[in-house]
């Protein structure tokens, strides 16, 4: 197992991932999530064929996985089985930490890293919501790991169409460049 201490900062969500082990093969990526005073992952979102695993170590949050809301605090453990749709969001006056198990890994460490390098774009070019073609080839290039919660299939076949015409008329080249950058910070 590869251990290490690369941290991962997304300046939109308030995320401070630390990635603690990541297995060869894409079996178990480990990492630590620690999440600022009104911190919350972007977007309610599922992983088509990943579970996600989150005992939280300090702090109070908020989870909702399907239509379940769960309000986790130090030693709680909330399971995200595959295919659930999940969001969760600090809801204390202190930063949380929980420690996360990704199984299978997949392509969820150069994920994480992508978002990152996507909200820092985002933040420094003052968008609010980011570009639609970033959005677009993301959910593209990270099907495997993330999908809408809300009709899936007809969400990843509108991504496919207009992720062909981002390539052929080369928006793709910034979102290529910004990924590159998230993966090069290993």
């Amino acid at each position: 197992m590869k251990t290490g201490d690369q941290i991962i900062v997304n300046p939109l969500s308030g995320e401070r991932i630390t990635i603690l082990a990541d297995e060869p093969g894409g079996e178990v990526l480990v990492w630590e999530l620690r999440l600022a005073p009104g911190g919350r992952v972007p977007s309610g979102h599922a992983h088509p064929r990943q579970e996600e695993r989150f005992t939280v170590v300090e702090g109070c949050m908020r989870f909702r996985v399907g239509w379940r809301r769960v309000v986790a605090v130090p030693g709680d453990t909330v399971v995200v089985p595959p295919g659930k749709s999940h969001h969760f969001a600090n809801i204390g006056a202190v930063p949380a930490r929980a420690e996360v198990t990704t199984t299978p890994a997949l392509g969820m460490r150069d994920l994480l890293e992508t978002a990152a390098a996507l909200a820092a774009d985002q933040q420094a070019a003052g968008r609010v919501l980011p570009r639609l073609t970033d959005l677009v080839l993301f959910m593209r290039d990270f099907e495997a790991e993330v999908a809408s919660p809300l009709l899936p299939g007809l969400v990843r076949a509108g991504i496919r169409l207009l992720s062909a015409v981002a390539e052929r008329h080369g928006p793709d080249i910034r979102y290529r460049r910004l990924r590159r950058a998230g993966a090069a910070a290993r």
